[in-house]
């Protein structure tokens, strides 16, 4: 018995032997260079390609997007595999994931709050597309596409951007009187999100300056400038979104930067960095 384990475990080791065969064929190659890899997994035969649309998907609340993923072979193969697909919402530094649907021919399960208005769209020949129906400010983000062909796992990366508008929250109460759940909590109430940063240097470039700093949905605090000025940062500082970095999310009080992508009408960012009378606020 000894004798077979030890010729079984150096059959695995050889580069003869193919551990797994699904139409392609892996070799293990050994690495005696001493450099701390214990491995290399090199891929004979045909090359699995996952592609997305390389400009973001644009969609609104309440609205019905699909996130386009398509996958084929290099070489191509005409007989019909049986493919799993993953679809999972990323974080805007890629640290973390959160499941969206899993998929197995026409066998799908949506988790969380995707649950009933996500599915699979796969008219088309080795499509892997996402729906989402009723997109909520929440879904705001990017998107990874994963297909998965045996030992197979290739993704690309989908950018879902609601259309709407950043505004500048201050309590009735005061200015930097919210800590980052308070803010949170004052955004839901407008019925609005705590803007990213991607919203907000989207309203900057649109026209928002603010000199007040108010929370993002990241947890950090930073404001919108376009007009440089002594009080806001300084005259020496060129425009553009100025950032305390992340704050406590108990312990430090700011104004907030609200999303909602539901209001309806023109927007206009006024200058009037000196303030208004209400008078001048209701003309």
């Amino acid at each position: 018995l000894p004798l077979l384990l030890e010729a079984t475990l150096l059959q695995l080791a050889s580069g003869s032997y193919h551990p797994f065969y699904n139409g392609f064929y892996y070799n293990h190659i050994m690495n005696d260079k001493g450099n701390g890899q214990e491995k290399v997994v090199s891929f004979n035969g045909a090359k699995l390609v996952v592609e997305t649309p390389k400009d973001p998907v644009y969609s609104s609340s309440g609205a019905n997007v699909t996130l386009p993923c398509h996958y084929h072979y290099e070489p191509d193969l005409e007989a019909k595999r049986k493919i799993r697909i993953k679809w999972s919402k990323l974080r805007d530094d890629y640290t973390k994931e959160q499941d969206v649907l899993v998929a197995i021919g026409k066998t799908y399960l949506a988790f969380g709050d995707f649950r009933g208005r996500a599915h699979l769209h796969q008219t088309g020949r080795r499509e892997a597309s996402l729906v989402v129906s009723d997109v909520r400010l929440q879904d705001d983000g990017k998107y990874r596409c994963e297909v998965i062909d045996g030992l197979e796992d290739e993704s690309d990366v989908v950018d879902l951007r609601l259309q709407g508008i950043v505004f500048p929250y201050q309590p009735p109460r005061g200015q930097y009187r919210l800590n980052f759940h308070e803010a949170e909590q004052v955004c839901q109430e407008q019925g609005a999100i705590l803007a990213t940063f991607n919203q907000l240097f989207q309203a900057w470039s649109e026209g928002l300056d603010w000199c007040n700093a108010g929370w993002l949905a990241d947890g950090t605090v930073q404001y919108p400038i376009r007009q440089t000025r002594k009080p806001c940062g300084g005259l020496h500082l060129a425009p553009g979104i100025r950032s305390y970095g992340p704050r406590h999310r108990h312990l430090h009080r700011f104004d907030a930067f609200c999303f909602s992508s539901a209001l309806k009408g023109e927007v206009f960012y006024l200058d009037r960095p000196a303030g208004m009378t209400l008078e001048e606020a209701k003309q």
